[in-house]
């Protein structure tokens, strides 16, 4: 089954459990340091070994609903390690995907706003703090990312990552 079908499913599953099993909530995501790190294919990659990361680029975001950096250049193979800091008073997150993606994401939140969620892919950040997201970009191609949070995407909180064919 192709990885973005796959997570398509995923996210129609969740929609049926009852709001209650979902609590999105205001804890942060933070990956032990002892957890295994998924193989789990995307269309925008797989989850990096932090210990790999060439690249460490820092995102900072608030409550304007704004990333520091609407987008990202990086190279097809590379290894970067997201220093997400979340400089608000709100939740706020950092979500990688492709448009589509998002975009049903995004409207399954605001139908369950209190949703937890936690892939690899996704770096959850508590107002004042920050969290770690490391990600291998596998695929050439221009990916995006946007907080989840219900409405943010919606109010402009995206960004894109334009990942260049290595020739």
């Amino acid at each position: 089954m192709k990885q973005s079908l796959k997570h398509a499913l995923v996210l129609a599953a969740l929609a049926t459990l009852p709001l209650a099993a979902l609590a999105h909530g205001t804890k942060g995501a933070a990956k032990p340091s002892d957890a295994t790190i998924s193989t789990d294919q995307h269309a925008f990659g797989v989850e990096g070994n932090p210990q790999l990361a060439s690249r460490t680029i820092a995102i900072s975001m608030g409550d304007g609903m704004r990333y520091s950096q609407s987008e990202i250049r990086i190279k097809q193979g590379d290894t970067v390690t997201f220093v997400v800091s979340n400089k608000g008073k709100l939740m706020h997150e950092l979500v990688i995907g492709t448009e589509e993606e998002l975009r049903k994401h995004a409207e399954l939140m605001r139908k369950h706003p209190e949703m937890e969620h936690g892939e690899p892919f996704m770096a959850h950040v508590k107002p004042g703090t920050t969290e770690r997201m490391t990600w291998r970009f596998t695929q050439a191609g221009t990916f995006h990312y946007g907080c989840m949070v219900a409405g943010h995407f919606e109010a402009g909180m995206k960004g894109r990552i334009v990942v260049a064919a290595v020739k």
